[in-house]
């Protein structure tokens, strides 16, 4: 499993495979989903990265980040055209062979019998999985996604990635849950910013961000506390009202 430095929170990271998504041809719809679902666990999304189909660009990131987090979700690059390289880089990245899942095959042979298709080489393509890899259902299309240790791969298509985090989401544990609250304030961020910084150094258990607003009437900022302690972040939400007051006038 990846390394955390806070043992009660459950940390992720999303990578995202194609050469479509980096030349803007595909627009992701994977990511916001993943994240989204993941945060409702409180399990707390740290990164993302965009990498192209290249083996050695896939394996460099996944290693990075399955060292570094909780679980990665990959997404893209396990379907049956020769572009279609996630699961030979995982196996690389793991240092394991790969070859054809029985059940996987098993499931794709019979649904291509049921169709009325060849299955051909291609489509077998997709029942190939690392060694020791746990498969995760395809209740949409078939093809699975699998799981390898911390790494859970699936496929670009939305509503099948969707549909394979309901299957993942029995195998993950939940942190500790992440609460937040907002402060509106009615100055900039360059009146607030230097003084903002040196709240965020005295309250290191919590995070405070600043995110400016416009409005027909003038602009302004909202502060956001966001924490696993509900104590600290009562205290940093004192800490910033006065702030935000002393500021106000």
């Amino acid at each position: 499993m990846g390394s955390d430095v806070d043992n009660d929170q459950v940390t992720a990271a999303v990578l995202l495979i194609g050469d479509e998504l980096l030349s803007g041809r595909t627009k992701d719809k994977n990511f916001g989903y993943i994240s989204e679902f993941l945060t409702k666990m409180a399990i707390d999304v740290r990164e993302a990265r965009i990498v192209s189909d290249v083996q050695e660009e896939i394996v460099a990131a996944l290693n990075a980040l399955r060292a570094r987090y909780t679980y990665v979700f990959t997404t893209g690059g396990i379907g049956p055209t020769h572009d279609d390289i996630t699961a030979d880089a995982v196996a690389a990245a793991f240092g394991v062979g790969i070859g054809y899942h029985p059940d996987a095959y098993s499931a794709l042979e019979e649904n291509c019998k049921k169709r009325g298709l060849e299955f051909t080489t291609a489509r077998k393509r997709m029942a190939r999985v690392p060694d020791g890899g746990l498969l995760i259902e395809n209740a949409v299309s078939t093809a699975p996604g699998f799981q390898v240790e911390n790494v859970f791969v699936m496929a670009g298509v939305p509503n099948v990635c969707q549909a394979m985090m309901d299957v993942v989401a029995p195998r993950l544990k939940s942190g500790k849950q992440m609460l937040s609250l907002t402060v509106k304030c009615t100055v900039g961020e360059g009146d607030i910013g230097d003084k903002l910084g040196e709240l965020q150094l005295e309250h290191p258990d919590v995070s405070i961000g600043s995110y400016p607003y416009f409005t027909a009437t003038g602009f302004g900022t909202n502060l956001v506390v966001r924490s696993t302690d509900e104590a600290a972040l009562k205290l940093a939400e004192k800490a910033v009202e006065a702030l935000v007051e002393e500021l106000s006038g």
